[in-house]
C-alpha cells in the first residue's frame, strides 16, 4: 500500500459518521498504520451527555481524541474536514493555527463553490494545500471506497495520499470549487427529490391514497420502485435532515451566484429541516416501511 500518510498521521475535523465510515474502511487495507487523531465540536457542547457521548466515538474508534482543533491537525501531513456544510468555513479556520507547513487540507464538506474558495484562500495563507472534495455518494456502505471527486492546484498532487489510503478518487480538471460544484448542482435533484418524496408520501398518506400515488409512479416510471426508494429516501430525511438542510443551503447559494432563481432548492430547505428537527429515531424494520415512517412524522407534526 503506497504513501507515507498510512504509517504517518491523519487529523479529522469533525468526527461523525462519514469520518468514522472513511476510518474503519482504512483500517480495512493492509499497512494501515497512521497514528488518527480527531476534533469534533460537540466536545465542547454544554450538555454533558452530548459531550461523553463524543469522547465515547473515540475511545471505540481508536483515535486520539484532541482539545481543540490546532491540536487535533498538529503534525499531521493529511487533514480531512468533515463537518456539516453550515459549520465548513469556521472549522476550517479554526484549525489553521496548528496546520504543519504543506500539509494536504481535504475539505470534504458540502459548500457551495465560492465557499470553498474562501476556505482555500485561508488555508494557502497558512502554509497548507487546499484540495476540494467532492463526496459524490453515501458513505455506507462503501466506506473509504465512496467515489471522490477533487479540484484545484493541489489535486493531481493529492492523489498518491488518496490512492494510498485505498480511496476511490477522481480528478476533475478545474479549479477550487469546480468538483463541488458537481456536487451541488447534484444535490438539486437527489436531496430536492428526498424532500418532494417526503411531501407526496404525507400528503398520499394523509389523503389515503398514497399507494394508489406510488403505484401509479412506478407505472410512469418502470423499474424505479417507488415504494422502497420512498422509504429510504424519508428514512435519510428522518435521520439526517439537519445536516441535508446545511447543505441545500448551500446549493441555493450556487444556484443564487449562477444568476438564476433557487426558489425549489430553498423549498426543500424547509422539508429537510423540520422533519430532521423532529429527532426521530428508525427502526430496521421502520425504514423498510414508507407507511410507518409518514404516520410517526405526520403524528409528530401534529402535536406541533
Amino acid at each position: 500500500m503506497a504513501g507515507t500518510v498510512t504509517t504517518g498521521a491523519i487529523a479529522f475535523i469533525g468526527f461523525g459518521e462519514a469520518a468514522e465510515a472513511f476510518l474503519s474502511g482504512w483500517r480495512s487495507e493492509p499497512g494501515f498504520a497512521a497514528k488518527v487523531a480527531a476534533y469534533d465540536i460537540k466536545t465542547d457542547s454544554l450538555d454533558l451527555a452530548v459531550r461523553e457521548a463524543k469522547r465515547a466515538d473515540y475511545v471505540r474508534m481508536k483515535v486520539v481524541g484532541a482539545a481543540s482543533a490546532p491540536q487535533a491537525v498538529a503534525h499531521a501531513p493529511a487533514v480531512f474536514s468533515l463537518v456539516t456544510a453550515d459549520q465548513a468555513h469556521a472549522a476550517a479556520l479554526a484549525a489553521l493555527p496548528g496546520l504543519a507547513p504543506g500539509a494536504l487540507f481535504f475539505d470534504c464538506d458540502s459548500c457551495a463553490p465560492q465557499t470553498k474558495a474562501r476556505t482555500a484562500e485561508a488555508v494557502e495563507r497558512a502554509g497548507g494545500r487546499y484540495v476540494d472534495v467532492a463526496v459524490m455518494a453515501p458513505v455506507h456502505p462503501r466506506l473509504h471506497r465512496t467515489p471522490l471527486l477533487i479540484s484545484g492546484p493541489h489535486a493531481a498532487a493529492a492523489i498518491p495520499t488518496l490512492a494510498g489510503l485505498g480511496m476511490a478518487v477522481k480528478l476533475h480538471d478545474g479549479p477550487v470549487g469546480s468538483a463541488s460544484a458537481v456536487k451541488m448542482i447534484r444535490s438539486i435533484m437527489m436531496k430536492g427529490l428526498e424532500a418532494l418524496v417526503a411531501e407526496c408520501v404525507l400528503a398520499g398518506t394523509k389523503a389515503g391514497v398514497i399507494d394508489e400515488v406510488l403505484d401509479t409512479l412506478d407505472d410512469t416510471y418502470p423499474g424505479f420502485d417507488w415504494k422502497k426508494r420512498s422509504a429510504y429516501m424519508m428514512e435519510r430525511v428522518m435521520t439526517h435532515g439537519v445536516r441535508r438542510a446545511a447543505e441545500m443551503r448551500e446549493v441555493a447559494l450556487t444556484v443564487d451566484l449562477l444568476g438564476l432563481d433557487s426558489a425549489l432548492s430553498r423549498a426543500s430547505v424547509e422539508w429537510q429541516q423540520r422533519i430532521g428537527e423532529l429527532g426521530l429515531r428508525v427502526s430496521a424494520d421502520e425504514a423498510a416501511d414508507y407507511r410507518r415512517l409518514a404516520e410517526r412524522i405526520l403524528a409528530q407534526l401534529a402535536t406541533q
